[in-house]
């Protein structure tokens, strides 16, 4: 007998759906059936590609699709409502990070789903990287003692990245600490146990050009004397790729020759409508845009979000694209893990695993909203100039043994 398939409708066919395209298109336990976009092209695409039904609203696809969850990879300003309506739906929910932009929109949302009583996981964040998550067992299994100082570091040129105007205001969700530090925070409090008890943060913008916040680095103290730092830069000069041997986040080689492209391309434009419309050509449905991948590209790795090291009391841990190495009194101990068959395989394998089986989601929507919390808190310490404490925060779900 044929394993089940779940049944998934898209809500939102924009980047957060292109970077998780070639999952849900590969992915065995999946099946795409409706997509909801505000671009007619991207409609036509969506049935073309995987023979499913576009709407042009979310209400629409939820009370006429047969499908069993929603992905919410709307604009996140959008999130808290979409997912309302899918929970209201009665159906399971996957909703990118930022989960939301407000502590009050998290809780309504994990209120709507809880009234609802279905499932609400919130993703994708590096967090669900397989080397994050192997890093976490290793852990957990006390080998290496428990951790005490976590360093992670990403330098990217996301500033340069084609945007619409509101992803340049911090206000509506743009900047890197919504979008980026929502991946550097939930990694770092998923290997530090979760509980973080107060954040001192600073941020900062390079170019008046683009008005955002484009760097920050935050201190975190967790409950039980772990600490991290995280910097993040997205001002596309020094790669930290560089310390993985040019492979890009995404787990692919990528040719340093490169550098400055990001920037290179913007400097062709003058004025943001030109900039929005790049983006768009860019975009699923547009005529740059992606086509579902029919394989895996040749010597694809784990994807990744920088260099993370955790120092333990008895080892420092390095998740990496391969797998962990950890460096010990006496050597140097690697566990290798086997090449993704599926890009974020992860991810799907969660929501299935809540849908089907009932299991308690490790990215749940109080994971989500803790996350969120300290990227709120980045922004107040930086605004503030002081430690703030926090209040909303989870431990991480065991995943070894009982415990």
């Amino acid at each position: 007998m044929a394993e089940r398939k779940l049944r998934l409708g898209i809500a939102g066919l924009g980047r957060g759906f292109t970077v998780m395209l070639p999952t849900l298109a590969l992915h065995p336990r999946l099946d795409l059936v409706a997509a909801v976009d505000t671009r007619p092209a991207a409609g036509v695409q969506f049935e073309a590609d995987f023979g499913g039904t576009s709407y042009t609203s979310v209400e629409g696809m939820c009370a006429e699709a047969d499908i069993d969850a929603i992905y919410v990879a709307t604009p996140h300003q959008f999130h808290a409502e979409h997912t309302e309506i899918a929970a209201r739906a009665g159906k399971h929910i996957l909703v990118e990070k930022p989960m939301a932009l407000t502590i009050s929109d998290c809780t309504r949302m994990m209120d709507a789903a809880a009234v609802a009583g279905v499932h609400l996981i919130v993703g994708h964040s590096h967090s669900f990287d397989a080397p994050i998550l192997e890093a976490r067992r290793l852990i957990e299994s006390e080998k290496f003692g428990p951790p005490r100082l976590i360093n992670a570091m990403n330098y990217t040129d996301f500033i340069y990245r084609p945007r619409r105007p509101e992803e340049l205001d911090t206000a509506q969700g743009g900047g890197v600490v919504f979008s980026q530090a929502a991946h550097q925070i939930d990694i770092a409090r998923l290997l530090g146990g979760g509980l973080v008890e107060t954040v001192y943060a600073t941020t900062d913008n390079y170019d008046a050009a683009r008005p955002t916040e484009g760097v920050y680095s935050a201190f975190l103290k967790f409950a039980d004397g772990v600490v991290a730092t995280l910097t993040y830069s997205g001002y596309g000069r020094f790669d930290s790729d560089e310390f993985t041997d040019w492979l890009g986040e995404s787990g692919v080689v990528k040719n340093p020759a490169n550098y400055g492209s990001a920037r290179r391309a913007l400097a062709e434009i003058d004025n943001m409508d030109a900039e929005a419309v790049l983006k768009a050509d860019r975009a699923y449905g547009g005529p740059k845009g992606a086509s579902p991948p029919r394989a895996l590209p040749k010597n694809k790795s784990h994807e990744h979000f920088g260099l993370f090291v955790v120092s333990c009391t008895r080892g420092d841990i390095r998740p990496g694209p391969d797998g962990v190495r950890v460096y010990g009194n006496d050597g140097i101990e690697t566990f290798t893990l086997a090449p993704p068959v599926v890009p974020r395989s992860e991810v799907i394998d969660e929501l299935y695993a809540a849908v089907f089986d009932d299991v308690a989601p490790l990215h749940s929507g109080a994971w989500g909203r803790a996350t969120l919390e300290v990227c709120r808190a980045v922004l107040q310490s930086a605004d503030e100039g002081r430690e703030v404490r926090l209040n909303y925060q989870v431990a991480a779900r065991a995943m070894t043994g009982d415990a």
